[in-house]
């Protein structure tokens, strides 16, 4: 498959789970592919070499999505170090559990910044490489639209903020040719949240396909979205749960 030959790309947050099988995806669609890593630089070096392993260029960055510098930095050494960018992946992104009442202003901090303005502020960054026929794809979660149990109340309104994010820009880009979607994953088999995890019996409960899906699952989603055969939908969120939100 070439449909992404010629096209840069950055995933944020990639060196394992979700991130990494859409940096995959994309390279085996024909995209050079920058992403970037807190601290795991092994694992970001095993997937800059699968990258590489299907003849694309491969860079990983390490930044911090909770860092404002960071953030726009990895978009500017992305352009510099592929010759550009036409795809955005806004992948990185925390989960902290509590209830409100609960909850401590360090970690809703914490979400508020890598799941909310890490977003923002990659986009931000981006805006001025990309040209028509350019992506932005993020990842939320189904939870964004619903939330079905308690302890998740914050974590989920800042992925339901990414839904009125994802329609605003939109609106902006779209004049541009750039289109912008979200993608909301259900229950996911990653080291975040795996399959035989403590969690997993109430979402598998909820979803109607009665399994977890993989990351790349969501990586076909949005491999799809970066190429032309999705150069219509703008502004959308595709929810990839297994029915958990029907």
């Amino acid at each position: 498959m070439s449909e992404l030959a010629g096209k840069r790309a950055l995933v944020t947050g990639a060196s394992r789970g979700i991130g990494a099988a859409i940096a995959l995806a994309l390279a085996e669609r024909g995209a050079d592919v920058a992403i970037t890593y807190e601290r795991s630089a092994d694992r970001a070096a095993e997937v800059v070499r699968a990258i590489e392993a299907k003849g694309r260029r491969g860079l990983a960055l390490q930044a911090d999505s909770a860092d404002p510098a960071a953030v726009r930095g990895s978009v500017e050494a992305t352009v510099e170090g592929l010759g550009g960018l036409d795809i955005l992946v806004n992948n990185a992104g925390i989960a902290r559990g509590g209830t409100v009442a609960e909850m401590s202003l360090a970690d809703i901090d914490a979400l508020l910044n890598v799941n909310v303005r890490a977003v923002v502020l990659a986009s931000q960054a981006a805006i001025p490489h990309l040209r028509p026929g350019g992506r932005i794809v993020t990842i939320g979660s189904c939870l964004a639209e619903r939330v079905p149990f308690p302890g998740v109340t914050v974590y989920s309104m800042t992925k339901s903020a990414l839904l009125a994010f994802t329609r605003g820009l939109a609106r902006e880009l779209g004049p541009r040719d750039i289109t912008v979607n979200l993608v909301q994953p259900g229950g996911t088999d990653t080291d975040m949240n795996p399959a035989d995890g403590p969690n997993a019996a109430g979402i598998l409960g909820l979803t109607p396909l009665g399994r977890y899906g993989t990351p790349d699952d969501v990586a076909a989603t949005v491999a799809f979205l970066a190429g032309p055969g999705a150069r219509q939908i703008s502004g959308s969120a595709v929810t990839v749960d297994g029915g958990l939100n029907a």
